[in-house]
């Protein structure tokens, strides 16, 4: 199983990616997460311009046979939606890092992801 280094996680098995520059965070599921879920059929997001809280929830992931609540990493603001997922929710299952991203958010408070798990902590964490 896959946990990019480059990436931050979260016990509820959302990651994180951080652009320092724009303060814009990247957020999805991990692929840890996306295979307990088993084929991913919808995915429902808060609507840009969302206001979030830290472990606050943007939005449910419906599976086959379950619905799951998306919890925030960090608190911010929705700056976008993965316009993919509404035709292709699949795309979470396929590709968890990459083209099956959630949401961007603009970060509030960067030293929040000082408290996200690293991608050996969430390794042993789901081990």
């Amino acid at each position: 199983m896959e946990f990019p280094a480059d990436l931050k996680y979260t016990k509820e098995h959302e990651w994180i990616k951080f652009d320092s520059a724009t303060a814009i965070a990247t957020i999805g599921i991990t692929e840890f997460a996306q295979g307990e879920l088993g084929d991913i059929v919808f995915v429902d997001i808060e609507a840009v311009g969302t206001e979030v809280s830290a472990d606050g929830i943007f939005g449910t992931i419906e599976a086959v046979k379950t619905v799951s609540e998306l919890y925030a990493p960090v608190a911010g603001k929705i700056e976008e939606i993965n316009p993919v997922l509404d035709a292709n929710p699949e795309k979470v299952n396929e590709d968890p890092y990459g083209d099956g991203w959630m949401i961007k958010l603009k970060v509030a408070d960067p030293s929040e992801l000082d408290s996200l798990l690293s991608n050996e902590e969430y390794a042993a964490s789901v081990a």
